[in-house]
């Protein structure tokens, strides 16, 4: 009796545990879906290969019956995309830049190498380079193998305590000629005031292989052997050949070629820029045609004829060889034309080039930045009489007409610190030259002259500062016209 009473007991509980089961579940489901329901999704995957569940249809397991929703849904974040100025967010690596080796002679200073401009005067006696310039992209592997050849190669000829000035003998395969020449021609004709030798000058130094260099102390510069051809015979700088590369603060000397030209003085020397790869600093340089045919200069005044102050106000006076007119003894002259003063103290003026008439810079007031200051020079101006003048060339086979060079002109001459010392004792000017800058072409054929030189162009700051340079020239001529109009100096045809 009392194991039937225990079993009607088991029964009872049963059926009363079983429908508290059945709705905990119901409820459990209904307010997981509603939970499911509010959450918001933080995203949707980028490939769409995921969707928000339907909440409306069960989820059924392999039996048919309903499956409680123990499912996570995970929503992919959007890849974080890269800082726009990654610079300012992450230091990059440096990377390590190799030195282009020369095969023979002194190395350069290491200091010009790093961009420095230190005078070459204080560096040891010219010797002659061979120098590799890169050829086209080699393999890492590769590139560092001959860098290592090279470096045990240098290495075994200092053990052997002996340098070879040879030029090229042994060195790296030269770089071939760029496929586009940083000359720009895109009209039929180059301009009118550049002859046809100008042009070809002008291709050669900024476009020929470099085969040797060779330091020039005199000049605070650097002479390259460009590559010839296998026709060409004879010394390379007697042929055109070679080009003196100064330093980046010297790039006014491009500027003042094409000025001299578009004026028809015709006195200056071929330059260009130009970028060299065994200058580290990435900066482009002026580099001018070597002239062989210039007569020897004194290593004082960097002059073929040796001149005072006082002497050229005294030939100023006599006009020598003017109209044909052979000169007196007594009158103290050179071998110079009359004319040749006055093409060079227009052409100075407008650049503000004071090293040739007035090294000691006492017609204005120079900066501690000029070589005047450096010097000293300046204290020297109670006697300037007895000053010499400097940079005056001639050619050996032309002795009366001058030849321009070191034509560093100065753009930061404030209008009232200008150098008039520069125009004393000139009473003439070249009508060829004062009739361009009465024309008021200046500026164009300026801009359409120097845009030929694609480094020169860009390194300037394209047109913008370009035309900076050229307001600071338009300035000065119409200061220069002002100043003719006001002595009464004669404007004369000077051809040749």
């Amino acid at each position: 009796m009392a194991c039937v009473i225990y079993l009607g007991f088991l029964v009872s509980q049963v059926g009363h545990v079983l429908p508290q089961l059945k709705g905990g579940h119901q409820k459990i489901s209904s307010r997981s879906l509603q939970d499911a329901a509010q959450t918001p999704f933080l995203g949707i995957p980028l490939d769409g290969t995921l969707s928000p569940p339907n909440f409306q249809e069960p989820q059924l397991g392999g039996n048919g019956t309903s499956l409680p929703p123990n499912v996570v849904y995970i929503t992919l974040r959007s890849k974080r995309s890269k800082p726009a100025n990654i610079r300012g967010t992450v230091k990059p690596k440096r990377r390590k830049k190799h030195a282009t080796p020369l095969s023979y002679g002194q190395h350069f200073p290491k200091a010009a190498f790093m961009g420095q401009e230190e005078s070459f005067e204080q560096q040891p006696r010219r010797a002659m380079y061979a120098l590799g310039t890169r050829g086209p992209a080699v393999a890492p592997e590769a590139r560092k193998h001959q860098l290592d050849e090279h470096r045990h190669k240098g290495m075994a000829i200092r053990e052997r305590g002996h340098w070879r000035p040879e030029g090229i003998s042994g060195g790296i395969k030269a770089q071939p000629q760029p496929e586009e020449s940083n000359i720009r021609i895109y009209s039929e004709s180059s301009p009118s005031w550049l002859s046809k030798d100008d042009i070809l000058n002008m291709r050669i130094l900024a476009d020929s292989r470099i085969e040797s260099i060779q330091e020039v102390p005199a000049h605070k510069a650097v002479l390259a052997v460009f590559a010839r051809g296998p026709s060409t015979t004879g010394a390379a700088c007697d042929q055109g050949q070679c080009g003196i590369i100064k330093r980046p603060l010297d790039m006014s000397e491009v500027f003042a070629f094409h000025l001299d030209r578009i004026l028809g003085l015709n006195r200056s020397l071929p330059s260009v820029s130009r970028r060299l790869e065994f200058f580290q600093d990435g900066q482009a340089r002026p580099v001018i045609l070597w002239d062989s045919s210039l007569s020897p200069t004194d290593n004082n005044t960097h002059s073929s004829v040796r001149l005072t102050w006082g002497q050229y106000q005294q030939i100023l006076k006599q006009k020598c060889w003017q109209n044909g007119k052979v000169p007196k003894a007594e009158w103290g002259c050179t071998e110079i034309h009359h004319h040749e003063w006055s093409k060079m103290a227009l052409f100075d003026f407008l650049l503000q080039i004071y090293n040739r008439l007035d090294r000691n810079c006492c017609g204005f007031k120079p900066l501690k930045e000029d070589s005047c200051m450096q010097q000293g020079l300046k204290l020297k101006c109670s006697d300037q009489d007895s000053v010499d003048l400097t940079h005056i060339v001639q050619r050996r086979h032309d002795r009366r007409h001058l030849t321009f060079i070191d034509n560093k002109g100065f753009f930061d001459r404030n209008e009232d610190n200008l150098d008039f010392k520069i125009l004393q004792g000139i009473n003439e000017f070249p009508e060829s030259a004062v009739s361009v800058l009465r024309s008021q072409r200046l500026r164009e054929k300026l801009l359409q002259s120097l845009f030929l030189d694609k480094i020169y162009w860009e390194s300037q700051g394209g047109r913008k500062g370009i035309e900076k340079l050229i307001d600071v020239i338009e300035r000065r001529s119409k200061i220069l016209l002002t100043y003719i109009n006001a002595h009464g100096a004669k404007v004369l045809p000077m051809n040749g």
